[in-house]
């Protein structure tokens, strides 16, 4: 997978040397980010490009196996107890910890860090890695208490995936360390294989997971085919709809969550 599949390849590897249609019910709107910067105006045909912008709040890093590097992006939903994240399937695994911090910008404090205590897929990805299910919700926890749609000012609410010729906003994390987010605004393009796609270059590795937003609803994230694209110029998503939303609600009733895969297919 492009966007991050690979790192958690390795990641997982490292590990086992060295140890031996609608939104669900509370997942409702949040007011527009306060962010001063926006992505830049989206256009019809030709390829955006996305650029740094100021953080936003609700959007963040996903860190794997420890507090330095960040490979992925994960966005806070609006639920009725402010402990529920959205992001790609592909972006977490089984034995491999894994935290959060919303608003990431260069470096984060430890008391910013919110730990994925459990996570939530769609029964097709945990069988087979279907990248029609490439989606995951996950439930954060900190040392100190509260909420992490209250530490964030707001969550998303999740949406279908919306028509060819709809503006979205994306941000994202590039894979690394410290940094800060990037954005492109594009149109929803045709669908390829059933995935809805954006042309936008600079959508790079650690942008998965990345929430696909029109105003204060996800209606897609950086994933699906491919683990999000393997051309630059290129993200792809899975489709929004009953699926994701079933997870979601899952996750909010507080149901068990699942275990995730330990293995990823490379599509690149």
């Amino acid at each position: 997978m492009r966007r991050a599949g690979a790192f958690l390849v390795v990641a997982l590897a490292t590990m086992t040397t060295a140890c031996g249609e609608t939104s669900p019910p509370g997942v409702m709107a949040a007011a527009p980010s306060s962010s001063s910067r926006a992505a830049p105006a989206p256009t019809a045909a030709a390829t955006a490009t996305a650029d740094p912008v100021d953080p936003d709040p609700r959007v963040g890093a996903i860190f794997l196996g420890g507090n330095s590097l960040h490979t992925c992006t994960g966005a806070v939903l609006d639920t009725t107890a402010g402990d529920l994240i959205l992001t790609a399937a592909h972006c977490l695994a089984d034995g491999l910890d894994a935290s959060f911090v919303p608003g990431f910008s260069e470096s984060a404090q430890p008391q910013e860090f919110w730990h994925i205590d459990s996570v939530y897929l769609d029964p097709r990805w945990v069988s087979s890695q279907d990248p029609m299910a490439d989606f995951a919700v996950a439930r954060v926890s900190r040392q100190d208490g509260g909420s992490v749609e209250s530490a964030a000012g707001g969550g998303f609410a999740i949406g279908p995936s919306p028509g060819v010729g709809t503006d979205v906003v994306v941000t994202g994390y590039a894979l690394g360390v410290g940094g800060v987010p990037v954005g492109c605004s594009a149109r929803m393009a045709g669908l390829e294989r059933g995935y809805p796609s954006i042309r936008c270059a600079g959508l790079v590795d650690g942008t998965s997971g990345s929430p696909w937003l029109s105003g204060s609803t996800v209606v897609g994230i950086t994933g699906g085919l491919e683990g999000g694209g393997c051309e630059e110029n290129v993200s792809y998503a899975p489709p929004f709809g009953a699926d994701v939303t079933r997870v979601a609600t899952r996750a909010e009733a507080g149901e068990p969550g699942d275990v995730a895969p330990t293995a990823f297919n490379a599509d690149c």
